[in-house]
């Protein structure tokens, strides 16, 4: 049985994993235009006030100019060239805030209107959780290039980008329990759909090390990495890079990636020659699914050839959120059928009306 508040919910709760996904948008443009160091203090509050005032400017400038990143690489930069890379940072910053509005005050109101049955209570509380810390470990990243050297962590990136599409997918998944989606149980698709899962975050992992390392602005060719299979640094053994290199080492990071990429491709492909064989339900949601990864592969390799350009490494960023959510879509529809919704289903509370 569907309620009004059901749809209400679950329209709340796709916006918020569409402006989540927005936030990583957002946030993949300002670590490709060079404007995550922008601003080199963290005001939840009065941050969120931009500087108004020529001397408000002035005094934001003053304080890049003590950073790193101004001493190493913009020590030519005028007041009007701040201003084009604080915009970006302001803007994933104020975008958060209005993230943490759009999920707080309507939730405040199905919770005073009992909307919400005791395990959504639950999950929703995860999802505002997972909202702050996503805030935290932002600011721990961007610190990590405000002391010394004018880099981020890419440890630290992989770990925010991480925590980030893992919060988009939960939101994904709540809502579609709430919407009801129907299911299809295949446990072979569902065991196929959990370790896509797993090798895509493992892949994502790896994507965000070859973003943190600007990996991706060597060995711009493919099949081959420039005139060999493999990056030159495999060449120097074990000993010059240990196994950081796995990690470190921005040649075979970027090996790594491609190995990865393949493996999801064959993976998705053997996902979707299960999904033919069952009915026309799983048949269309395994094709989505291999579709959405053969774009992400062209994507990534079109992006590596062009040498990352602002727009495909954009394009690259989003289409792994549209693999990410295709693949826990099919998770959750070939898992079996054991919970009923998780919205509060009173049929003597006023607010409850037959769709």
């Amino acid at each position: 049985m569907h309620t009004s508040f059901q749809k209400s919910i679950y329209l709340w709760l796709i916006s918020g994993a569409l402006l989540v996904t927005m936030m990583v948008v957002v946030g993949g443009i300002t670590r490709l235009t060079q404007s995550g160091l922008s601003m080199v203090k963290w005001e939840p509050i009065t941050g969120a006030i931009p500087p108004l005032t020529e001397e408000a400017w002035q005094v934001e400038f003053e304080a890049y100019q003590q950073s790193p990143e101004f001493e190493f690489f913009n020590t030519h930069f005028e007041l009007s060239d701040f201003k084009k890379i604080f915009f970006w940072e302001y803007f994933h910053r104020l975008l958060g805030r209005i993230v943490g509005l759009v999920f707080l005050v309507p939730c405040i109101y199905f919770w005073a209107k009992r909307a919400f049955s005791s395990k959504l209570k639950k999950q929703v509380i995860i999802i505002f959780l997972g909202g702050l810390f996503q805030g935290v470990l932002g600011w721990y990243m961007v610190k990590s290039g405000l002391v010394d050297k004018p880099y981020v962590s890419h440890y630290r990136l992989a770990a925010h980008l991480l925590t980030a599409l893992a919060l988009v997918g939960y939101i994904y998944w709540v809502a579609m329990e709430v919407k009801g989606v129907k299911k299809k149980p295949n446990a072979l698709l569902n065991k196929l759909g959990w370790s896509m899962l797993v090798l895509m975050s493992v892949q994502i992992l790896y994507g965000a090390f070859v973003a943190g390392l600007k990996a991706g602005l060597m060995y711009n060719t493919f099949p081959k990495m420039g005139q060999n299979w493999v990056p030159a640094e495999l060449s120097y053994g074990v000993d010059m890079f240990g196994w950081g290199g796995l990690f470190e080492s921005h040649g075979i990071v970027q090996l790594v990636h491609r190995i990865l990429g393949m493996t999801v491709l064959i993976l998705s492909f053997i996902i979707l020659l299960n999904g033919v064989k069952s009915d026309g339900y799983l048949r269309k949601v395994s094709f989505y699914q291999g579709l959405a990864v053969f774009v992400q592969f062209g994507l990534g390799i079109w992006t590596l050839l062009a040498a990352v350009p602002i727009e495909l490494g954009v394009l690259h960023q989003v289409g792994a959120v549209g693999v990410l959510l295709s693949v826990i879509y099919l998770v959750f529809v070939t898992k079996k059928q054991t919970e009923q919704s998780i919205c509060s289903i009173d049929t003597r509370n006023r607010y409850v009306a037959n769709l």
